[in-house]
């Protein structure tokens, strides 16, 4: 017999049943994660088409009964999808509320505007809250004058802004001079209002920025320039406005000064001569009713 010549064969081994198992569980979780990589991109790409069709047709105001107005008692729905620039059909989606607010409030005599967007069933939502005109206004605007109103927070409307207004404004009393910087003090002027005896007629400012108001007790009054002593002012305005008179009798005074509070001065007659706080003997100087301290009645 022939001996077996080279080297001896190894006997086979085949994988233990545990390495074969993980084996198996690597391989379905590598099908899962391709099985849940396709089913993502196919619903992805179906809420896309869903979407997009909903956009374009579903979620898409169609006529003037899909946007709702309520809150106000000046403005009409014709007038906010105007002042919108909302042509049907307009995607619901394509509406942005917080640019919606900002034109309406803009072009329309409102205080307050929120917009909201409903889907089920798609409509355009807007409440307002109406701006209350209370005077006649005047501003230079580009080298002219521009005629309008003011609120009650001393804010500007335009003529255009207060069409289909049923009385646009108190013809009583004007505000002369506005600017955006005057806001803040035509607003507390008009706060005391209702205070004044024989009522405010008018509130000016001139070119050098000073504060005139008018009123029918006293006539013009100058209050100065806006550095923070208003309410001063103001509190020795209302006090002179009230026993001022009495002490003029008949006589009508020609201008007051309160550009200092704590010494008023009053011009009475025409031409007007210089008053003092506490006049002597002169003739045509009346003496001032003292202004109560601060805080006093």
């Amino acid at each position: 017999m022939r001996a077996n010549s080279g080297s001896p064969q190894r006997p086979s081994t085949s994988p233990s049943p545990g390495a074969q198992r993980r084996q198996e569980l690597r391989q379905q979780r590598r099908a899962d994660r391709w099985r849940h990589g396709w089913r993502f991109l196919v619903y992805s790409a179906l809420a896309a088409g869903v979407g997009y069709g909903l956009m374009r047709q579903g979620w898409m105001l169609r006529n003037a009964t899909q946007v709702e107005v309520s809150g106000s008692a000046l403005v009409s729905r014709e007038q906010v999808i105007e002042a919108a620039n909302i042509r049907f059909p307009q995607p619901l989606l394509g509406l942005q509320p917080s640019e919606l607010s900002r034109n309406l409030s803009d072009s329309l005599p409102v205080e307050l505007v929120s917009v909201s967007r409903l889907m089920m069933p798609p409509r355009l939502r807007i409440e307002l809250k109406d701006r209350q005109v209370v005077a006649r206004a005047e501003r230079r605007q580009a080298g002219a004058l521009a005629q309008g109103f003011v609120d009650q927070r001393g804010a500007w409307i335009s003529e255009r802004q207060t069409q289909g207004l049923a009385s646009p404004g108190d013809s009583s009393l004007k505000v002369l001079g506005w600017s955006e910087r005057h806001r803040a003090t035509i607003a507390r002027l008009l706060e005391v209002r209702e205070d004044f005896q024989g009522g405010l007629r008018e509130i000016r400012f001139d070119p050098e920025g000073n504060l005139w108001v008018t009123t029918g007790n006293l006539g013009a009054v100058r209050l100065g320039l806006e550095d923070g002593q208003l309410d001063r002012r103001l509190l020795a305005l209302l006090h002179l406005n009230k026993n001022l008179p009495k002490k003029l009798g008949r006589q009508r005074p020609g201008s007051v000064d309160l550009t200092d509070p704590d010494q008023p001065e009053l011009s009475v007659g025409s031409p007007p001569a210089p008053a003092i706080a506490n006049p002597g003997s002169a003739p045509g100087n009346v003496a001032i009713p003292a202004v109560p301290p601060r805080g006093g009645q």
